[in-house]
């Protein structure tokens, strides 16, 4: 079940990531990037909740190398957020 979650929330990260090159305006563009945001953090959450259940520890090591993957991704449009608003795109 959470291995689902994690390739439907993070295949979505890219999917709408990708749409983000074709936003028809400057509020369609922040709004797409805006669901990356959203897509990326849950897919952050469910990483968190399979880490839980994890005992190996080079799955753990896997698992948080994703992780660490994500947030970065999660910080990256998180800040192109603020800069796209100022610009108006």
């Amino acid at each position: 079940m959470i291995q689902k979650q994690i390739i439907r929330s993070s295949t979505s990260v890219g999917a709408n990531y990708r749409a983000v090159s074709c936003a028809k305006s400057p509020a369609d563009f922040i709004h797409k990037l805006t669901i990356v945001e959203e897509e990326a953090d849950e897919t952050i959450y469910w990483i968190d909740m399979r880490m839980e259940q994890i005992h190996d520890e080079s799955m753990k090591d896997i698992l948080e190398k994703s992780r660490s993957e994500t947030n970065e991704i999660l910080a990256t449009v998180v800040a192109s957020i603020p800069t796209a608003k100022l610009k108006g795109k």
